[in-house]
């Protein structure tokens, strides 16, 4: 049977209420698998950061989700699929260069989506990471 281990570290919001984990943890015996709920960039207070800059709100979307992933024991390199939800595809030219540069070694699996709309406004990506250490 496998372990599962959820995750709630002190500055992530939580905006969905005790039914919530921004991560989970399964132990798999000799390996691990972490699966993240959706990284988007707000700061610790839930303010949106960098409104408007597509590659900017990138980078920071990407260092927030490898700071959880390293409280966690793994880190970006260790991830093998990677979803990411873009408000508008025509923001992608100026996300690629990111998830490019953050995945040149591991070059996980990945889907981009253009959505109709996110939770919360101002958020142009959102990545849903799961990684195995």
């Amino acid at each position: 049977m496998f372990k599962k281990a959820f995750y709630h570290p002190g500055e992530t919001p939580d905006p969905n209420g005790p039914a919530y984990s921004p991560a989970i943890c399964v132990d798999m015996g000799e390996r691990k698998m972490i699966f993240m709920t959706g990284q988007i960039p707000v700061d610790a207070e839930g303010n949106v950061v960098f409104p408007g800059d597509a590659a900017a709100q990138a980078e920071y979307t990407f260092d927030k989700a490898d700071k959880l992933l390293n409280e966690m024991g793994a880190s970006l390199k260790d991830v093998v699929k990677a979803q990411i939800f873009v408000d508008n595809v025509d923001d992608w030219p100026a996300i690629a260069p990111v998830r490019n540069r953050v995945f040149a070694e591991n070059k996980p699996v990945s889907t981009v989506v253009e959505i109709v709309r996110g939770t919360d406004p101002g958020c142009l990506l959102e990545l849903d990471l799961i990684a195995i250490i």
